[in-house]
């Protein structure tokens, strides 16, 4: 098996495979990215999932960094950051007098993407109106502009990611079960941070080395046992996000060299922050809502109990105390898989 590197391009299969600053060893990881390898050879839509601040748009930049497409233009649109009213101009473009405000033509971010990869960041927040509208286009590849008539055709390759579940919203009908199965091709779920914890002192190192770059004279910092052994058992429930901020907070704070325990925040060296569901002083510092904080819960729960029972689902249900068809059932929502053997490169 080829050695893998912290960070940079990387063999797999019998090419060379770019991650482009996609740092981490863990199984989880490298089933990713291996999955990245192959579905980069094609044009096929991939759905990305996983919590927020886990680098989703890091593996769609690396699929169209890796694909016959990466001379072309990769397009990325947040669907969630603009409002549902203006989010079809932005995606489709407008004419000259579509609406109030639209004072000259607009060119829409799939017709940029032309030849290229457009990315839809958070596609469970749009609107099922303009989930329609966006049906067709994947489908047909043409759409029109905003008050237009004319016929735009476009030759893209769609990558979508979201932090939601979108088969529970398929239930509640907010999101359409049509538009998912064309978007969901491929789907790749990107594990957090807490459950692939080999990854947090490669990535540690890796940022810091981010920031050997861009800073003069930055002097590296070296966490002392203790202080790693806290970052490996707190649930970082910012995720990558989050442990990137800690790695500048301390370059700026810490003058030291060694990073000690003391110089980590307190939510992180509290007696009960290994348990591996989220504290109640880090839900409220990283901004986790109360139903993420509660699924969060869930989730380390059951991946404990089916670790713990060597998955088999009706020990585990015993050890839970629940109904086994529920663990079941819970365990497809939440697309909780065991780690599988590492992929041979």
């Amino acid at each position: 098996m080829a050695e893998t590197p912290v960070d940079g391009s990387e063999p797999i299969g019998d090419r060379p495979f770019d991650r482009g600053g996609i740092a981490g060893i863990s199984k989880g990881l490298l089933r990713v990215l291996d999955t990245a390898r192959k579905v980069a050879k094609s044009d096929s839509s991939v759905l990305i999932t996983g919590e927020s601040g886990t680098g989703k748009e890091l593996i769609a930049k690396a699929i169209h960094r890796n694909s016959a497409r990466r001379n072309g233009p990769m397009v990325i649109i947040n669907c969630g950051a603009i409002p549902s009213e203006l989010l079809e101009s932005e995606l489709f473009g407008h004419e000259k007098g579509a609406f109030t405000g639209a004072h000259r033509q607009r060119t829409g971010r799939f017709e940029i993407a032309d030849q290229g990869t457009i990315f839809l960041d958070e596609i469970g927040d749009m609107s099922p109106d303009l989930q329609v509208k966006l049906l067709r286009a994947l489908q047909e590849r043409r759409f029109e502009r905003v008050g237009g008539t004319q016929t735009i055709e476009v030759d893209i390759r769609v990558i979508s990611a979201t932090n939601k579940d979108l088969p529970a919203a398929i239930e509640k009908n907010t999101f359409r079960e049509d538009l998912y199965y064309r978007l969901n091709v491929i789907p790749i779920h990107i594990l957090p941070l807490r459950e692939r914890t080999e990854d947090i002192l490669p990535l540690t190192e890796h940022f810091q080395a981010n920031l050997a770059g861009r800073i003069t004279g930055y002097q590296m910092k070296r966490f002392t046992e203790d202080a790693c052994q806290a970052l490996m058992t707190y649930e970082w429930p910012g995720n990558i996000r989050e442990l990137e901020n800690l790695v500048e907070r301390i370059s700026v704070l810490v003058e030291e060299v060694d990073v000690q325990v003391r110089d980590l925040p307190e939510c992180m060296t509290q007696s009960g922050s290994n348990s591996g569901a989220p504290s109640v002083a880090s839900v409220f510092m990283n901004g986790v809502g109360f139903a993420e904080a509660v699924d969060l819960y869930q989730r380390t729960l059951i991946t404990h109990a089916m670790n713990e029972t060597g998955w088999v689902k009706a020990r585990a249900a015993e050890m839970l105390k629940m109904n086994r068809t529920t663990l079941v059932e819970k365990i497809k929502k939440m697309n909780i898989q065991p780690e599988s053997e590492m992929p041979i490169f």
